[in-house]
């Protein structure tokens, strides 16, 4: 007797909105309408007989039987997409995957894909630097560049690099800020900020011991790139993230508004899909780019080193 299954479309709106925790995201990530996500979430839970969202003014979240749910979806869908790409010589050419940050890709990745295309001129590479949480395997990415404090359960993770913070701003933007003594005042500084950064001015507050400054005042905005232009462009003071303002410091774009550099708490990290070690370019690739994330540490702690011990 045939196995009776719900809707497979359905299955898979459910699984991308349960994941997400939002409607609107999983419509973006599967692109179709909210709408369509909604109403094929309906269809699904009347013919589970179960209620799988709790619907919220403020959002939604999933029911104890939805959680329970999403875990047997998501393993099911796993499964379908592992064995694909284990089928013989499925899409043996199809590109690599990778899902990473905007400002990370324009700085410190794609500056450095070029050696490796010199490497494996027959191996391409497909970069994606939506604002979007990826679930490996399903959604086909083979690795995902991360920051966070520590490695998390169910996937590979390798780190790479951590980041330093400096204040940056532009030449006149420092020439304005500067005391009685030449040393700049903060205080008098509008504050750049990034919302989507897990670490901020505050954190360069609390380490360096500055107090007397509103964190909360200031200009926000929802990415590192932006805050960096928006910094050489006069609009206030950014927190540089080095390596990653690196660019504009040695062009003299952005300066340096004060020497004290702290290290952050999170890092850079590689986080490979299960499979990543079985196909060739896959295993290539990994070793190439922790090789480049290895070889520029090393490189550049000694410069950060010199700069934190003239702050100090």
């Amino acid at each position: 007797m045939p196995l009776r299954l719900p809707p497979l479309p359905a299955l898979r709106f459910f699984e991308a909105a349960g994941r997400h925790q939002s409607f609107k995201l999983a419509a973006a990530e599967l692109n179709v309408t909210p709408s369509a996500i909604s109403h094929g979430i309906v269809g699904l839970e009347q013919a589970l007989g179960v209620e799988l969202f709790a619907r919220e003014p403020r959002g939604i979240s999933l029911t104890a039987s939805g959680a329970d749910y999403l875990s047997y979806v998501s393993e099911a869908f796993s499964l379908i997409a592992i064995g694909t790409q284990r089928l013989p010589n499925h899409r043996a050419d199809r590109p690599i995957a990778l899902s990473c940050a905007p400002t990370f890709a324009s700085r410190w990745l794609l500056p450095r894909l070029a050696g490796f295309r010199a490497r494996w001129p027959n191996v391409n590479v497909s970069v994606d630097t939506s604002h979007r949480q990826v679930g490996f395997p399903v959604d086909g990415f083979d690795f995902a560049v991360r920051m966070s404090r520590a490695p998390v359960a169910g996937t590979a993770w390798t780190r790479l690099f951590g980041e330093r913070f400096v204040p940056v701003c532009s030449p006149a933007y420092l020439a304005n800020l500067r005391d009685e003594q030449g040393n700049a005042d903060l205080r008098r500084a509008t504050l750049i900020h990034v919302n989507a950064a897990s670490e901020d001015w505050q954190a360069w507050f609390d380490a360096t011991g500055t107090e007397g400054i509103d964190t909360a005042a200031g200009l926000r905005v929802d990415t590192i790139q932006l805050a960096f232009e928006a910094a050489a462009m006069g609009l206030g003071v950014a927190l540089g993230r080095r390596p990653l303002v690196d660019r504009d410091i040695d062009n003299g774009t952005l300066v340096q508004a004060c020497a004290a550099t702290i290290a952050s708490t999170t890092a850079y990290w590689l986080v490979s899909a299960e499979n990543a070690d079985r196909r060739p370019e896959l295993f290539d690739f990994k070793r190439w780019l922790v090789s480049e994330a290895e070889h520029f540490d090393t490189h550049a702690n000694p410069a950060d080193q010199a700069l934190q011990s003239t702050a100090n």
